[in-house]
């Protein structure tokens, strides 16, 4: 098991050498096959290899991107194509089909529900014959990089748990998110960014997003996502203030370092450890920080590839390519949250928006990394919390309809190393309502991108509280159909 265990305060570094089978010999040995200080701390040019050193198994990549869609996705307009509500449109849902499952309270008192056939055209693209609608233009032309899983699941029918659950495995806050567990477990390639780097959309509405979904839990504070943001400070207290150069912030960054291991050599704690840490990477992200955020040296081609929406910082198609660029420099996990998804009145024009936002980029994003090399060692993936009914959402009208929360099954996709090309997974029913075959949970998940990336789900553990926990908490298997 691969774990911390957090010190108590009583418990000093004499104890610890007398109680080491190897004592003073185990620590020197340490220190020469490993980078990391007496306290913890990485010598400048070290990142962080984390807590594993390796991993378990031999990596298929070495970092993802997670193109999050928050508030969910309508599938049925998009990927999960169902010719069986044409034939059906404005019939109610069969109470066999809905069976017993839960609604939400927005839906829970409707006397009616009739199945809504999607007003936009599918066809079929690429060798791998993959069903995409017309919203998706730039999508359907790389069907044969992608490997859609059609049949996911998820245990939450609201919003907020439901991405909670997606981020950290559990529905309740307080758990580490899955890019602080990859932070823990595999650190960085880069001493000089974090191993953890969150993007959000700037001006858009929608469900919120709070930074516990970025958030360590109970992991050393170190492991927590950094989030960048748009504008003259991508990074928030980051900057010295008028008057502070950079050897003064220097000089006061080493005499804050001397007198926070005066503490830990009272008190054990390993979290001053992570202060540390902290405060040393933002020093070196002062000069890193601006060079990655800095497209002056990107062509012409690439923000044609993109749109012209890559050129304004903090929009979904700038915040791909800034992906990008972070997964060049050896970034671990890159989240991007895109809201606006949640449609449950007027969705033909809302989705129409959404994809227009999205697509493009989305797409972009996947070439860019192909044509550079870096697709064969990046997993990126796309998807939402979980997937909308195949009923309406409040009256049907010839011209707008809306589609209410639906955990039952929903679509992603990814591309990238170690899955399978122009593939699809999983099958939902005829009317699109539930799984019919192939079910892949939440946590199913999960434990198949930590195994893409080297790490057996089970074995990535750590002691809190009396019990060890780990992203899958005590759910999930690898889907080794997926796996090329």
């Amino acid at each position: 098991m691969h774990e911390c265990h957090c010190y108590d305060a009583t418990y000093t570094r004499r104890d610890f050498l007398s109680r080491t089978t190897l004592g003073l010999g185990a620590a020197t040995l340490a220190s020469l096959i490993n980078p990391v200080t007496v306290l913890g701390r990485l010598a400048d040019d070290e990142p962080d290899r984390g807590v594993l050193g390796t991993t378990h198994h031999p990596a298929h990549v070495k970092r993802v991107i997670y193109l999050l869609q928050s508030g969910a996705p309508s599938q049925l307009d998009l990927f999960d194509y169902k010719p069986s509500l044409t034939r059906h449109h404005g019939e109610e849902l069969p109470p066999s089909v809905r069976g017993m499952q839960r609604l939400t309270g927005m839906t829970a008192g409707q006397k009616s529900f009739p199945m809504v056939q999607s007003p936009f055209a599918f066809k079929q693209h690429g060798e791998s014959g993959a069903w995409v609608s017309d919203l998706m233009p730039h999508t359907s032309q790389i069907v044969d990089e992608l490997c859609f899983v059609k049949s996911m699941y998820t245990d939450a029918i609201n919003h907020d748990p439901a991405i909670t659950f997606l981020q950290s495995g559990s529905q309740q806050p307080g758990r580490p998110s899955m890019g602080s567990w990859l932070s823990y477990g595999l650190g960085s390639e880069n001493a000089n960014l974090p191993a953890f780097v969150v993007l959000v959309t700037k001006d858009k509405r929608g469900q919120p997003l709070y930074a516990r979904l970025w958030g360590n839990g109970f992991l050393p504070s170190r492991h927590q996502g950094v989030q960048f943001r748009a504008g003259k400070d991508p990074v928030l207290y980051l900057s010295n203030p008028p008057g502070v150069g950079r050897e003064d912030r220097r000089r006061h960054m080493e005499a804050l370092r001397k007198l926070q291991e005066l503490q830990y050599d009272n008190l054990q704690d390993p979290e001053i450890e992570a202060k540390i840490a902290q405060y040393e990477m933002a020093f070196r992200m002062q000069t890193s920080v601006p060079e990655v955020m800095n497209l002056d040296d990107e062509p012409e081609a690439t923000f044609a590839l993109y749109g012209e929406e890559a050129r304004n910082p903090g929009t979904y198609a700038a915040n791909c390519l800034l992906a990008r660029r972070l997964a060049e420099r050896g970034v671990r996990f890159i989240q991007l949250y895109h809201q606006g998804w949640d449609h449950h009145g007027g969705l033909p024009q809302a989705i129409r928006q959404q994809t227009k936002e999205t697509d493009q980029a989305s797409a972009a994003l996947v070439l860019d990394l192909k044509q550079r090399g870096l697709l064969e060692d990046t997993l990126v993936i796309w998807g939402g919390e979980f997937g909308r009914t195949v009923y309406s959402q409040g009256k049907l009208t010839e011209e707008s309809f809306g589609r209410d929360h639906h955990p039952r099954c929903f679509t992603l996709w990814m591309a990238g190393g170690g899955v399978k090309q122009g593939f699809s997974y999983g099958e939902t029913d005829e009317l699109g309502y539930n799984i019919a075959r192939d079910p892949v949970h939440i946590h199913d998940f999960q434990a198949t991108m930590l195994h893409l990336l080297g790490i057996d789900h089970e074995r990535l553990t750590f002691r809190h509280q009396g019990r060890r926990y780990r992203l899958t908490d005590v759910h999930g298997n690898v889907v080794h159909d997926l796996l090329a």
